[in-house]
């Protein structure tokens, strides 16, 4: 396997972040692409992970640069898990908003994620609320 390489701002095309989603199991609305593109227009932070010219992983996030940051997405493809690109993504996102010193990281897992997070450096906490989209 080739190096993985980490690019900062680059929004690949649509269909590639589709096909890491399905790959990656996150549930995304994967069949509305106006959505995705979307999401990707109005983020502050995308890290993509590439072997050569194939995505094979990507985090995106919000954030005021000041105070907060929310990890809205990270996924890599399946036969890249375990790797370590999970953990070089969100590293790279830390690297983008500046320090966690000021600015906490933050995000919500899916349950089938939830004893990886703590393994690259996340604290649960019992102190959220969520409203919830209808879709």
């Amino acid at each position: 396997m080739s190096d993985i390489i980490y690019k900062k701002d680059y929004v690949p095309e649509t269909m590639q972040i589709i096909e890491v989603y399905q790959s990656s199991g996150i549930k995304r609305p994967i069949d509305n692409v106006a959505r995705i593109e979307k999401m990707y227009v109005n983020s502050n932070i995308i890290i993509t992970a590439w072997e050569n010219k194939k995505l094979v992983g990507v985090a995106r996030a919000l954030t005021d640069f000041s105070y907060c940051c929310y990890l809205s997405d990270l996924a890599v493809r399946q036969e890249y898990q375990s790797e370590g690109i999970g953990k070089q993504l969100i590293e790279e996102v830390k690297k983008a908003i500046g320090t966690t010193e000021e600015i906490s990281l933050l995000l919500l897992s899916a349950p089938n994620a939830m004893e990886y997070y703590p393994k690259v450096g996340f604290e649960a906490i019992e102190n959220g609320f969520i409203i919830k989209r209808k879709k």
